[in-house]
């Protein structure tokens, strides 16, 4: 019964990916904040971006959907490549319950399988307009703590946000899935600044 449901998924689905369905560029923005202090590097992410229409339809017939964001902290060197001191990312996967009507999200450190989920932060929200929003807000996310941090270097913090398409069922991955609408990601780059003064 679950072949045939996910097939039956694949073929609804198929037809919306006919459509170009994925938010053009510049409906895409990310404002990355960062501040460095005692404690060590974090960052504040708010993230704008709509969801492609196949995206919304898997989400609403009870696929489960998994979105990761990476922050890098890089130091740049003039005379070899540049050096990645610090790598840090937040699974997360958003899920459906048509039983209860409610929308579950579960957020871990770790990558997120069905059996993982059972062990990682979870929360319940009445809509997918709600879970979105904490999807797209990251408030003081620690990304490297003091004793990674040298305070002569400079550093280049990279954030980047995207689904992980590999989560999804494998009818997916196939054409004409493999197309923009599920390649959904948005990217952006900073300077560390500074350690604040105790």
């Amino acid at each position: 019964m679950r072949l045939i449901h996910h097939f039956l998924l694949a073929l609804v689905l198929c037809f919306a990916a006919a459509v170009p369905a994925i938010a053009s560029d510049h409906e895409k923005k990310v404002e990355l904040q960062l501040v460095r202090n005692a404690e060590g590097a974090f960052a504040t992410v708010a993230l704008q971006f709509a969801l492609p229409d196949q995206i919304d339809d898997a989400l609403n017939k009870g696929v489960a959907l998994y979105f990761v964001q990476e922050a890098e902290i890089i130091s740049e060197r003039w005379y070899w490549r540049d050096k990645t001191v610090k790598k840090t990312a937040r699974y997360l996967r958003v899920s459906y319950q048509p039983l209860t009507r409610r929308w579950r999200l579960h957020v871990s450190s770790m990558p997120l399988t069905d059996a993982a989920a059972v062990t990682s932060l979870g929360q319940s929200f009445d809509s997918l307009d709600e879970v979105m929003l904490v999807v797209k807000r990251v408030r003081n996310w620690k990304i490297a703590s003091a004793d990674e941090l040298s305070s002569d270097v400079d550093y280049l913090v990279k954030f980047n946000f995207r689904l992980d398409s590999s989560q999804l069922p494998r009818i997916f991955q196939f054409a004409p899935f493999s197309n923009d609408g599920l390649n959904l990601q948005i990217k952006s780059q900073l300077p560390l600044p500074e350690a604040s003064a105790p």
